[in-house]
């Protein structure tokens, strides 16, 4: 543990070497800056590459024969249509159709599947995915990885100047390219990036030879949850929690339409009067007047002064130029264009929803 209350890790001692400032996150002790500072590291992952250590998610390994069967009851997923390498957006529900956590799922080979959860949610994950394992011929194991993102537009060309070709990965594709190593190209920014799950000792040897690249630096949890932002993109904890559901998050494109009408995941009931009856409220983007920007906890306002809404998320957006942040709104407040004001500190700040994402996703699909 670090400072007796936060788990380290692996790299700890590099990140420090690179003059990193500490805080916690998710029950870990995680660089959130280095010293080129938050606005820095931002563009910089946006007109180069960023090296993120995500070794604070978790990867689990899901095999057997059973694997199809448990993934498809502990999430709103078809796992035995995913072809060899193909990775899926998607989540673990409450039997009210609550986001426990969203994961991306990738297939393997024919019974083994990786799992990449999130830090604060992978021991309740992992009974959760132990549970439904039970009566199945199933097993889910818990890896220990060092986990390292590359993102930018620069990302692919450092990794081949490091050994590692990534020319038959597209965006959410993963491979396990060594033994012990997994590779997937999809990413948390909005750029094309990659991500790579390996053992400690391959680790640092990586990083070193990323590093010795001039258009590569670190990026610490600070840019990373603006450059999430900008992108649109969740964060569990805060924009999807286990009171919202995939539908009132805007997020139903990850569930396929057969697996909405027919799968037998924990939630399809209730996940299927959801979406029946449509959501009360809408996950939005907000673009605020002027340069203040509005945080998380905000409560949201109409015209009228009547409460319509909350902040989940916000910050200043260094690609967009402006303060951003989302939320949810009633669905009557939801469209774009529409002003609405959010309390900040007793001021009423004006605030427009606005389509999301604020800066334009540049994955590679093809």
């Amino acid at each position: 543990m670090a400072d007796g209350q936060f788990k380290s890790l692996p790299l700890e001692d590099m990140h420090k070497g690179a003059g990193a400032r500490f805080g916690g996150f998710a029950g870990w002790s995680m660089p959130l800056t280095y010293p080129p500072g938050v606005m820095k590291e931002h563009l910089h992952t946006r007109e180069h590459a960023g090296l993120f250590d995500i070794s604070h998610m978790k990867l689990f390994e899901v095999s057997g024969p059973g694997s199809i069967g448990l993934l498809n009851r502990a999430c709103p997923l078809d796992a035995g249509a995913l072809s060899t390498s193909q990775s899926k957006y998607t989540f673990l529900l409450t039997d009210t159709a609550g986001v426990i956590d969203d994961l991306i799922v990738t297939r393997l080979g024919e019974d083994r599947f990786m799992v990449v959860a999130n830090a604060g949610n992978a021991a309740i994950d992992e009974a959760h995915l132990r549970e439904i394992a039970k009566g199945r011929d199933a097993t889910v194991t818990p890896l220990d990885r060092v986990f390292l993102a590359l993102q930018g537009p620069e990302a692919a060309d450092i990794l081949s100047k490091a050994g590692i070709e990534t020319d038959s990965l597209t965006f959410m594709h993963g491979i396990e390219p060594h033994a012990n190593w997994f590779l997937s190209r999809s990413g948390y920014t909005g750029e094309d990036g990659f991500e790579i799950g390996l053992p400690e000792a391959d680790a640092r040897t990586l990083v070193g030879k990323i590093l010795s690249d001039p258009r590569a630096m670190w990026i610490g949890l600070a840019a990373r949850d603006s450059l999430r932002l900008e992108a649109g993109l969740c964060l569990h904890g805060q924009d999807i929690t286990p009171d919202t559901d995939p539908g009132s998050a805007g997020l139903m494109w990850a569930i396929s339409k057969d697996v909405r009408s027919e799968g037998d995941f924990i939630g399809a009931a209730a996940l299927r009067k959801l979406v029946a009856n449509g959501p009360a409220e809408k996950r939005v983007g907000l673009r605020p007047e002027g340069r203040q920007p509005v945080r998380a906890g905000s409560a949201l306002f109409d015209n009228d002064g009547n409460a319509i809404g909350r902040v989940t998320s916000g910050g200043f957006g260094p690609s967009a130029g402006t303060p951003v942040a989302m939320g949810y709104v009633t669905a009557a407040s939801a469209k774009a264009g529409t002003r609405l004001f959010a309390d900040v500190r007793g001021t009423k700040i004006p605030v427009d929803v606005s389509p999301l994402p604020f800066t334009p996703h540049r994955y590679r699909k093809g």
